[in-house]
């Protein structure tokens, strides 16, 4: 089971602001799973009357009122981080949705993963002090300082190798394809080859040495899967 230092015992509330049913469904589910405190809602009238989040993923196109203006609203009133979600991708947009308060900006279509790390970027930004940690079985990553250990052990990566490992922890057992983790690790415009992905994945694991617990999903990518501690001396044949 992965844990998180901030979001374990349910205290970072997510208000989810999205007209788009399905997409909204969607977000909710990934992020109750990724263990946050989430309310969905469709407007921006319900938005601007829900209890203050964490943190707001806005939709810009919402049915009654623009999301520019609750997005300004909402950061009158709150220290919330808002993450403007939509499917408007002109530079413009982005500006102004930054001039009037939202902390960053997602165009869609996008990933859970990439959303996942979003969110705890803005998270770090307003909370310094406070830090984040991943676990997984034997595995945990501070995102803070970028330190891995596996069983207590210190574990030296790469920026390529940490950010491939991050990606595959931010939701453990989720399959991760490998486009998206070359855009995670690489650039949002990878078009190089994708074996340059199996290489940093095979030093990833001879790193780890933790059998098990990157997975390949043939024909699709890689996940987190079932971790094979090592055995402690004492129980070694």
């Amino acid at each position: 089971m992965s844990t998180r230092a901030t979001d374990r015992d349910g205290s970072t509330r997510v208000l989810v602001v999205e007209d788009d049913r399905g997409i909204a469904e969607s977000l909710v589910r990934g992020l109750r799973q990724a263990g946050y405190d989430v309310e969905g809602v469709r407007t921006g009238r319900a938005a601007l009357a829900a209890p203050s989040p964490d943190v707001v993923l806005l939709d810009l196109g919402l049915p009654d009122v623009d999301g520019v203006e609750v997005c300004r609203r909402l950061r009158a009133r709150s220290d919330a981080a808002i993450i403007a979600v939509t499917a408007r991708g002109e530079e413009a947009d982005r500006v102004v949705a930054l001039d009037e308060g939202a902390d960053d900006y997602l165009v869609k279509p996008f990933g859970l993963a990439e959303l996942l790390a979003r969110i705890r970027a803005v998270l770090r930004r307003r909370r310094p002090a406070e830090p984040e940690i991943l676990r997984y079985g034997p595995l945990a990553l501070d995102l803070r300082t970028r330190h891995v250990a596996v069983d207590g052990r210190t574990v030296t990566l790469t920026p390529k190798e940490f950010s491939i490992l991050e990606c595959l922890a931010a939701d453990p057992g989720r399959v991760v394809s490998r486009q998206q983790i070359l855009e995670r690790a690489w650039d949002a415009h990878w078009y190089g080859p994708t074996k340059v992905l199996d290489v940093h994945v095979a030093a990833l694991r001879r790193k780890l040495a933790a059998p098990g617990l990157i997975e390949t999903v043939y024909g699709h990518g890689f996940r987190l899967g079932t971790v094979r501690a090592n055995p402690r001396p004492e129980e070694r044949p």
